[in-house]
Parts: structure tokens; C-alpha cells; sequence
């Protein structure tokens, strides 16, 4: 049953404790919001405003599980935070640890501030669950992926295209480390885990993936450098750094170039770019 004053009092309390600059949106002048308007969390959200303020005006429907979930990450809320609305609403929180989707809300407003940084945030499996402006300038939408194709381990062998934006010399390597990355997870969530149901799947449709896979190689690190072919401004040479969120599985990818190399201007054209497609 779902609890229509306790959610909507929670929801509502959150909301205001939030600020523009704690979510990556402007302040902006003549503001008198002590918190974000319900417009600004129901465009985090990915929802109406309507469908939102019904909620903490204690109508509407009840929300289904994909909006909780949708509101709680709007809303940044911690994996504690997430679970209440969940049980609020009359429904059980969706699962914690490795196959949890909620991303922590400290990598969240980190990601927020890196708006002309090519960032990303991703788990275990490779499933990119957001992105930077610029990280979609680099890379395309990797959001936009459903079903096994999320995982660009998954795709790497089942979507050629998908190899185009990497160095051609990094290819072969960047088969062995997505084998034995998969490798590892199976070997560590288990035969009934989702990374196990990956590799099942492209043993059965990828000649590639049953010939690395057969080698049992593991423990293949990304390098530190990586080396993209991006289809506007060419050849990219970005350091990638990463901070992991042990609780979550999930990973921050941050890629960076060296100032004044070629690189590096490249990145100011790819910030023109990417802002233009955004317009």
C-alpha cells in the first residue's frame, strides 16, 4: 500500500535540500526557490513536471518502480535514501551490491561538474549509465544501448562498427581484455550472474569470442592511455583515469590530453562540436 503523505514529505523534503550547483544546472538570477523547483528535479528525473508534482501533492498514480528509480537518482539520493521511497510507494528496493544500477550520489555530483570533460559512468560490465556532454561528443550516445548490447564488452564482438572509434593497432588487445575482463566477473559473481549469461551468449554467436576465450587469460588491464579515432577531428591520444565505487561496482572514466599537444586542441574543436550538436 502505498504511503501517499510519507512520499510526498520525503520527496518534497529532498528536493529542497538540493541546490543548482549540487546538480550541475545554473542558478541563474531572481531566484527564490530555497531548493530546485519541481520543473528542474522532474528534467532529472526524465518525467513531466505534472507527473512529478502530483507525487508530493499526494496524487496521481502510484509510481511504478522505473520512475522511483528514475526519481531517486534525480534526486541523488544514497542506496539508503533510494530504498525508502521504494517501500513508500508500496514496492521492495530493487537489489544493492554488484548488479545495482543506482549510481552513488558522490560520483554523481562529480560527473556533474566535469561539463567539458569527456567522463562517463559505467559498471562492472561495461554499461554506461551516464555521460558528460562531452563524453558523448567522444563517443556517442552509449546510453541509448538495451538488452546484452549495454555492455561494450558485448558489443565489442557483436557489432563491428563499434571498433571504429579505437586505434586500429589497439584492437587485438582490446579483444583479449574484454575476454578475460568478462572472465574474471564470471569467475567472481558466478554461474548464475549476468556477466555468466554474457559470455554464454557470445560463445554462441562470436568465433572471435570462443577463440580468446579458449586462451583463459586474466587479470588484462586497460592502459592508461588510450588511443581513439574520432569520426570529426581524427586521431586522440587521452589518459583515462578511474575512480571506482567498491559498494556499487561502478567506475568514473575520466579522459584527459596533455595540454599543448595535438591532442588537446583537439578536444577544444570536439567542445565546439559536441555543443553545436547539443543546440
Amino acid at each position: 500500500m502505498i504511503d501517499r503523505t510519507g512520499l510526498a514529505g520525503f520527496l518534497r523534503n529532498r528536493r529542497e535540500a538540493l541546490q543548482p550547483e549540487d546538480v550541475g544546472m545554473p542558478r541563474g538570477q531572481r531566484r527564490r526557490t530555497s531548493g530546485l523547483r519541481r520543473e528542474e528535479v522532474a528534467t532529472l528525473c526524465n518525467m513531466s513536471a505534472d507527473y512529478y508534482s502530483r507525487l508530493e501533492r499526494e496524487r496521481g498514480p502510484q509510481p511504478s518502480p522505473q520512475m522511483l528509480a528514475s526519481i531517486a537518482q534525480g534526486l541523488h539520493l544514497s542506496i539508503d535514501e533510494r530504498d525508502h521511497p521504494f517501500r513508500l510507494a508500496g514496492h521492495n528496493p530493487p537489489p544493492r551490491g554488484s548488479s545495482s544500477e543506482h549510481i552513488n550520489p558522490g560520483l554523481l555530483r562529480i560527473l556533474d561538474r566535469l561539463e567539458d570533460t569527456p567522463a562517463e559512468i559505467i559498471t562492472e560490465l561495461g554499461e554506461t549509465l551516464r555521460q558528460t556532454p562531452m563524453g558523448v561528443a567522444l563517443t556517442g550516445d552509449t546510453t541509448r544501448y538495451t538488452g546484452p548490447a549495454r555492455s561494450i564488452g558485448y558489443r565489442w564482438f557483436t557489432d563491428p562498427g563499434v571498433r571504429n572509434i579505437y586505434a586500429p593497432e589497439e584492437h587485438a588487445f582490446l579483444t583479449r581484455m574484454y575476454a578475460a575482463g568478462l572472465r574474471g566477473l564470471v569467475t567472481l559473481r558466478g554461474p548464475a550472474s549476468r556477466a555468466a549469461y554474457l559470455a554464454g551468449l557470445l560463445l554462441d554467436s562470436s568465433e572471435e569470442f570462443r577463440s580468446v576465450w579458449d586462451d583463459h587469460e586474466i587479470g588484462i588491464h586497460p592502459h592508461q592511455v588510450k588511443h581513439f579515432v574520432h569520426p570529426e577531428v581524427g586521431a586522440l591520444e587521452l589518459n583515462c583515469q578511474r575512480l571506482i565505487d567498491p559498494g556499487q561496482a561502478h567506475s568514473l572514466m575520466v579522459y584527459t590530453a596533455v595540454p599543448g599537444t595535438e591532442s588537446y586542441e583537439k578536444l577544444q574543436v570536439l567542445s565546439v562540436i559536441g555543443a553545436q550538436s547539443l543546440r
